[in-house]
């Protein structure tokens, strides 16, 4: 029998082995985001299990920032990383375990199926050979990676650019959160699909500015919420800096030069299993005209999409009590327009359980491509 061995040298991994026998009987530490207490995210590969019953025991569960996440969670592993399936997990208040006979003698292990900075620069490349996209660096991360801006739009179609809408799309604030970027490039292909009417009618009448990462440091580093400074960058709207929040401040910069029409901040939710909105109702600027459309683009994506819902959410803020910190509130609140953030779950949608692979990239992907249908149907009033 091969000796087992786990390693996390490539993207996003990251776990700690506490021990590790060779019966199969793994003891594991979930590691900490970088200069951050925040513990949630994980992705490593074990070598040397083929055919041996293996257990991982993830001891510190109970000490991650969102236990709560582990009930009713099974962990994502793949042999390929293209095929990704959920593994039996229990989680007793205290230990997380996930038990499995790997097929083969490498199997990666993951919280959520990933996304990966390779294939992040994959789709940066793809999407721009189109010829309705201008791919723009807008400045570096904090480790000098490449902040990607895609501006979107036909520009030979029928309204003028001045009176085109501006719709912002952006991702993966929280890096760990990869269906974000699954959801994103759902989104990309089918706005970019020349046979279709909903996708050719929102070219004409948009211009589309889309972030697909907006944290690639986190990403490469294996952090659930953090960049390469430890920061939310989620809590950063008010006054970022290019000290420790340079991908917030070069978006947020783009965003006051172009406007903002709609926005949309794509998440994950480690506890609730549904997919969900939420709006902008908090800031002192939520008029009636907001609250309608809020609920119009809601409505229609209700009824054109059995994967998402409004019964299950986090609740309203207070009336002129929105957190301007959040990219949402500040956005709705400094360009009078409709925002909202998505989430999506780690586990799966429990209106529409997959017990075989749960919520996974291409779940998001497909729901990506149905955004487009709501904004059809608020595009046209968003100013």
């Amino acid at each position: 029998m091969a000796k087992l061995s786990v390693s996390t040298q490539f993207d996003s991994g990251a776990i700690e082995v506490v021990r590790m026998n060779d019966n199969g009987d793994i003891a594991l530490n979930i590691r900490r985001d970088t200069h951050a207490d925040i513990w949630q995210w994980f992705h490593f590969r074990l070598q040397g299990a083929a055919g041996l019953p293996v257990t991982l025991r993830f001891l510190n569960a109970s000490q991650c920032t969102y236990p709560k996440g582990w009930e009713g969670y099974n962990v994502v592993a793949s042999h390929d990383r293209e095929n990704w399936f959920r593994v039996p997990t229990e989680y007793d208040g205290t230990v997380m375990t996930a038990q499995t006979t790997p097929d083969t003698n490498s199997i990666y292990f993951a919280y959520f199926e990933p996304y990966s900075y390779e294939r992040h620069l994959d789709l940066i490349g793809s999407v721009a050979e189109s010829e309705h996209v201008q791919l723009e660096r807008l400045g570096g991360s904090l480790d000098g990676r490449d902040m990607d801006l895609l501006r979107i739009t036909d520009a030979r179609g029928p309204v003028a650019e001045a009176a085109k809408k501006k719709v912002w799309l952006i991702a993966r604030q929280h890096p760990g959160e990869a269906m974000a970027e699954w959801f994103v490039e759902g989104f990309l292909e089918r706005l970019l699909d020349a046979d279709d009417p909903v996708a050719r009618v929102l070219l004409e009448q948009c211009i589309f500015y889309v972030v697909p990462n907006m944290n690639p440091d986190g990403t490469a580093r294996g952090n659930l919420r953090t960049n390469a400074a430890g920061t939310n960058l989620n809590r950063e709207w008010l006054a970022p800096s290019m000290d420790k929040s340079p991908e917030v401040w070069l978006v947020r910069q783009k965003m006051q030069q172009t406007g903002v029409d709609f926005c949309l901040d794509a998440h994950g939710d480690e506890a609730v299993p549904y997919n969900f909105v939420l709006g902008a109702e908090g800031i002192v600027g939520f008029t009636p005209r907001l609250a309608e459309l809020q609920n119009a683009f809601k409505s229609s994506w209700v009824a054109t999409c059995p994967d998402f819902q409004v019964a299950q959410a986090y609740g309203s803020a207070h009336t002129t009590r929105a957190n301007t910190t959040l990219a949402t509130n500040w956005i709705a609140q400094n360009f009078d327009c409709l925002a909202f953030t998505l989430e999506m779950p780690f586990k799966d949608n429990a209106d529409l359980p997959d017990e075989e692979a749960g919520w996974n990239g291409e779940r998001s992907r497909k729901l990506g491509a149905s955004v487009l249908l709501p904004l059809l149907a608020v595009v046209q009033r968003l100013r």
